[in-house]
């Protein structure tokens, strides 16, 4: 099966997770359509737009990234990622995400549930 790009449903949420700035996601499986994932989008965060800080608690959540350079919030302090950094949050941690920088932040985001 091929899903095209512009089939994909691109969604723009504001202040996600009481972050900052908007988020754009595109969804390249519509949910509930992947047995144990709860989200498999790709996610585009411009300079000053952040995901705030959540936890996933029964899940565990991968962000690939694809371009760009961000900082990463985990109980430990903030981390620089960049192209190629694989971020892994489960087991109840939290973490947030955010890009300071002019180029844009692009990620995969894939939610597993336990």
């Amino acid at each position: 099966m091929i899903k095209k790009a512009t089939t994909m449903q691109e969604t723009i949420k504001k202040n996600m997770r009481e972050g900052t700035g908007q988020v754009v996601l595109k969804a390249l499986a519509d949910e509930g359509s992947v047995a144990h994932c709860r989200l498999f989008s790709e996610i585009r965060l411009e300079k000053g737009c952040s995901i705030g800080e959540h936890n996933h608690v029964n899940e565990t959540e991968y962000y690939w990234i694809t371009s760009g350079k961000g900082i990463v919030r985990e109980v430990d302090g903030d981390k620089v990622v960049e192209k190629g950094d694989l971020v892994i949050t489960g087991g109840g941690a939290s973490h947030a995400i955010r890009n300071e920088e002019a180029e844009p932040l692009t990620f995969l985001a894939l939610i597993i549930l336990d």
